[in-house]
């Protein structure tokens, strides 16, 4: 069993979830249950599935939840194109945000291919 805590690719997942978090605490109210949380379940599924895949036995079970955590990137990327076209983030939030995700999705990659490799 791994310490997902260890994971630098977790550790990203995690400051990144909660940099969503706080950006969507200024959404409008009428998006709380709206793009806000669309924003905030895709991000926070990043860390959860790293750590879940810790917690299972085997290398390919490990890059099966990695897998899982690339589609929640994929999908945190679309979002926060949504939020930038409707203008609820501007286009220096938009691209941090992004920047950030590409690199994490970069991260998943190198260790799902890792863990193939080990399985």
């Amino acid at each position: 069993m791994r310490d997902f805590r260890e994971l630098l690719v977790w550790q990203k997942a995690h400051q990144l979830t909660l940099a969503i978090y706080q950006l969507t605490s200024s959404f409008p109210r009428e998006e709380l249950y709206g793009l806000s949380s669309q924003l905030r379940r895709a991000c926070s599924s990043i860390p959860a599935n790293l750590a879940e895949g810790c917690g299972r036995n085997g290398s390919a079970e490990f890059a099966r939840y990695c897998s899982i955590a690339m589609g929640s990137a994929s999908e945190l990327e679309y979002h926060l194109l949504l939020a930038k076209d409707l203008n609820l983030i501007n286009e220096e939030e938009h691209a941090a945000l992004s920047e950030r995700t590409t690199e994490l999705k970069k991260m998943l990659t190198t260790l799902f291919q890792r863990l193939k490799a080990d399985g």
